[in-house]
């Protein structure tokens, strides 16, 4: 494995220090929880190995939630550690990879530092970063071991629709292959949700994780789910042989956020409604940025307009030490920097209007 940290991690927020951002609109979550929240009591807990397959109180809660079994899901940390254990179980050096872009860099990464040959199929904002299946097909190759999709997607908040969904599995079937739909932000959906990708065949792995819709990500737990026994025994074994098991605290913290999820989801997605609103306003006065409306999740992927003359080096460093406002530019989704991610969800109302408004400053004075 030839390790390379990502750019999205080197200049992530929390990296930076909190305390250096006036506006936060880099984070790709919603407002970080409390663990008094959740009013636990966790004096009682043993501070034993916990279940392999993860605790079982949240096995059930998932399982629950999305209509497979409790046999069907495998906790790890985070969808990061789910992402990773997918990639290390089923590629190889000699094995090849289709996977989208603009995308979360470990989908990326972790398959370069293993080796293996990667097609990438990028979306495009011309073609409102919408996936044309036809171009999955024609990247396979006979050693494709894994084709790798995001909905709803990271950074543009983009959503496959049923037909594209169910015509990617289709394509998967027929190359023999598993297909890997990341599905955090599936949550956070403000249309009509898809039924979990891995509930339409044995070949589908879905992932997500408690980090983006229920805010918090330090206790970092996701999980893989799949209807193959036999794959997700490799599955297993992998996680055993990485860490054993999960942390017990994080994974009994996990399965009361899970469980509380009727309670706190409506709330949430009336509130990144309102947020994506705010946005789309601030947009329509805007002459030099132009989006994608994101249909799910709690980011959008705007772009400074490609016939416009702009200093972007001059852009950011006035966003950073002038206005105080953190995005994430296009650079850590291997992206033109004429691209940021903006998140929506974890500032307050006030600080991402702030931020917005530091945005066009910046921009008006870069603008040549």
């Amino acid at each position: 494995m030839k390790y390379v940290r990502m750019p999205i991690e080197v200049e992530s927020p929390e990296e930076r220090g909190y305390s250096t951002i006036r506006y936060n609109l880099a984070e790709s979550s919603v407002t970080d929880r409390t663990l008094g929240e959740f009013n636990l009591d966790l004096s009682g807990a043993v501070l034993a190995y916990g279940d392999h397959r993860g605790f079982p109180a949240l096995r059930h809660e998932i399982a629950e939630d999305v209509g497979v079994g409790e046999g069907d899901v495998l906790v790890t940390a985070g969808a990061a550690g789910a992402l990773f254990i997918i990639a290390t179980t089923l590629l190889g050096p000699d094995d090849h990879l289709v996977v989208v872009r603009p995308n979360y860099a470990t989908n990326l990464e972790t398959p370069r530092a293993i080796g293996c040959a990667i097609d990438i199929v990028d979306l495009t904002f011309e073609d409102s970063f919408g996936l044309d299946v036809e171009r999955l097909r024609a990247a396979l190759r006979p050693n494709t071991r894994l084709i790798s999709l995001t909905t709803p997607h990271n950074p543009t908040g983009v959503c496959l629709d049923r037909a594209t969904l169910d015509a990617a599995v289709a394509v998967a079937a027929e190359a023999g292959c598993p297909l890997l739909v990341d599905e955090t932000y599936r949550d956070m959906i403000y249309g009509e949700k898809l039924p979990l990708a891995a509930t339409l065949g044995a070949h589908v792995i879905s992932v997500s994780s408690v980090s983006k819709s229920y805010g918090i990500p330090g206790v970092r737990v996701g999980w893989i789910v799949n209807r193959d026994p036999v794959l997700m025994e490799r599955f297993l074994a992998a996680k055993e042989q990485i860490g054993i098991c999960g942390g017990l605290i994080d994974e009994m913290v996990a399965a009361a956020a899970v469980a509380a999820r009727h309670d706190w989801l409506p709330a949430l997605n009336q509130r990144l409604s309102a947020a994506r609103d705010a946005v789309e306003a601030w947009l329509k006065g805007q002459d030099a940025i132009e989006w994608v409306k994101p249909e799910g999740g709690c980011v959008c992927f705007p772009r400074i307009k490609p016939h416009l003359d702009v200093d972007l080096d001059l852009f950011y460093r006035l966003l950073d030490e002038e206005y105080g406002v953190a995005v994430g530019p296009g650079h850590w989704f291997e992206m033109d920097r004429r691209f940021m991610r903006i998140g929506f969800g974890w500032p307050t109302f006030d600080e991402l209007t702030r931020g917005l408004e530091g945005i066009s400053a910046a921009l008006r004075r870069a603008l040549r």
